[in-house]
């Protein structure tokens, strides 16, 4: 009689060649997978590197290079003599039971994320408005609303009728919190075509906006204390999203090249999270370098760190191909990338987006679900189809000549009138431009004097965590005509002349 084996047969495994994943990478995302489902349960044995490499068809070294590094992360042990066996006790930042009582139900203390579970608590920094947002009407040099003078309103009225009437009664119901599948599956085309974002609809999840990405993110992922690094001067929305879980802001300074990552490393060597806005860093402008971005990429893989890339107007790039998103260069998933139609269409639409590793999607969609049970399925079924009939392209690609031609020309009055008083950088990229000021002057009595003539720039010092080494203003360019631009410079130089 044969010899019955005494390991646990691993045929569910599924492996393809047809994928840019590595073999012994998927082979040992299945067995992390298993583990942390249940499906392999503490202390089974799995079989031999060679019984597996038959089993999978699959070479004995693919097999090793995938059990060698779930045991380095925890996952597997091996003992001389004994086999593999996944560990009676996993990793105590991926699942901890702590309670064993009779009659009670064992909890998790960490799960995937990472995230100890905690009482909400009271933050007084979250309970002003950090900025003057709710206007609707356009002000020179405002950076904050796009040009909705040339949205194609007929298309979008067409698509809303014709939406409308072709939604189904089952549709009406609550839909998946993670967003209407049929946007998903659009964006996933759109943004491996635009971004180089390499994920699939089962990733992509629709949130109210990118604020609301980001306050999601940092309530799953932190806990109160933890370190974040953050781009210095920075977005303000993010410092918003951490002080509601009252993880801490860890400035890193910004240069020509983007975030400064040897200061990061420095500064914070195990933070929690590194926030970044790498295509056109906000507000300063700046464009992450390629070795900064490997850099970065190495450092949160060698941590176990997340690194949120907020990618807010990423399609309005002048010269040149468009970069590279950091998520499309992450071969260790730990990217989540963050975008929003805010800038791209109008801010009333609400409508943002995250593409989130795959460990990640259902702690996600559980946050997602327990939070608002998702968007308004209307407007996000509309967005669907103005993506897939090409009409955004077309709209991005019209807007970003009108707004190129607006940047020229901003640059060149900046040039002719606003010499000495305020140096304009050309970044050929972007919606806003930055004026430095001269050393020593004050961007915040500039910009409130330039308020009260009805132009709107607001002082870089918002922005900063730290005291800057120069001030500026910031000058948008989606909130004013190009005719319009030289009479608004020759007032911003008539401003700061009497100052």
């Amino acid at each position: 009689m044969a010899k019955t084996a005494n390991y646990k047969s691993l045929g569910f495994i599924r492996l393809t060649r047809n994928t840019e994943l590595p073999m012994h990478r998927q082979l040992g995302d299945a067995l992390q997978n298993a583990i942390l489902t249940g499906k392999l349960q503490p202390g089974t044995k799995l079989p031999s590197t060679r019984v597996l490499a038959d089993e999978l068809n699959v070479s004995r070294n693919t097999v090793s290079r995938a059990y060698q590094q779930l045991m380095q992360e925890g996952y597997l042990e091996g003992k001389v003599g004994s086999g593999t066996h996944v560990p009676l006790t996993l990793p105590e930042d991926l699942l901890q039971v702590v309670s064993e009582s009779e009659g009670e139900v064992g909890v998790r203390e960490t799960d995937i994320t990472g995230r100890k579970p905690q009482l909400a608590e009271q933050s007084t920094h979250v309970t002003q408005l950090p900025y003057d947002w709710e206007r609707a009407a356009a002000v020179p040099f405002d950076a904050a609303l796009p040009d909705m003078a040339y949205f194609p309103n007929k298309v979008w009225e067409k698509l809303l009728v014709t939406t409308w009437r072709s939604l189904g009664a089952h549709e009406l119901g609550y839909q998946s919190a993670l967003g209407y599948y049929p946007l998903r599956e659009a964006l996933a085309g759109y943004l491996s075509t635009t971004r180089a974002v390499r994920c699939n609809a089962d990733q992509l999840v629709i949130t109210n906006g990118a604020q609301q990405a980001l306050s999601l993110t940092a309530g799953l992922l932190l806990n109160r204390g933890d370190r974040v690094w953050v781009e210095d001067p920075c977005y303000y929305g993010i410092k918003a999203a951490l002080n509601s879980v009252l993880a801490e802001a860890v400035p890193v300074p910004v240069d020509d090249d983007g975030l400064d990552v040897a200061q990061g490393i420095q500064r914070a060597p195990q933070a929690r999270m590194a926030y970044i806005s790498p295509s056109y860093q906000y507000p300063t402008g700046a464009t992450l370098s390629l070795t900064r971005r490997l850099n970065l990429l190495q450092w949160a893989a060698e941590n176990r760190a997340w690194i949120v890339e907020d990618d807010y107007d990423s399609e309005f790039r002048y010269a040149g191909y468009p970069i590279e998103s950091v998520q499309g260069l992450d071969r260790h998933e730990r990217v989540i990338y963050v975008g929003t139609f805010s800038k791209v269409l109008f801010p009333a639409l609400r409508v943002g987006y995250m593409v989130v590793p795959p460990a990640l999607v259902e702690p996600f969609h559980a946050a997602r679900a327990h939070m608002d049970r998702g968007g308004p399925i209307l407007e996000q079924a509309v967005l669907a189809r103005f993506i897939a009939e090409g009409h955004l392209a077309r709209h991005v690609r019209q807007m970003r000549t009108r707004y190129s031609e607006r940047q020229r020309i901003l640059i060149e009055m900046s040039k002719k009138f606003l010499d000495g008083l305020l140096d304009v950088e050309d970044t050929k990229a972007g919606l806003h431009l930055v004026g430095w000021l001269p050393d020593g002057a004050n961007d915040k009595q500039a910009a409130k004097a330039l308020r009260n003539v009805g132009i709107l720039a607001q002082p870089l010092s918002d922005y900063a965590l730290q005291p800057l080494p120069r001030t500026g203003l910031i000058l948008g360019i989606t909130s004013i005509d190009v005719l319009d631009i030289p009479k608004a410079v020759k007032t911003v130089a008539h401003v700061l002349r009497n100052l």
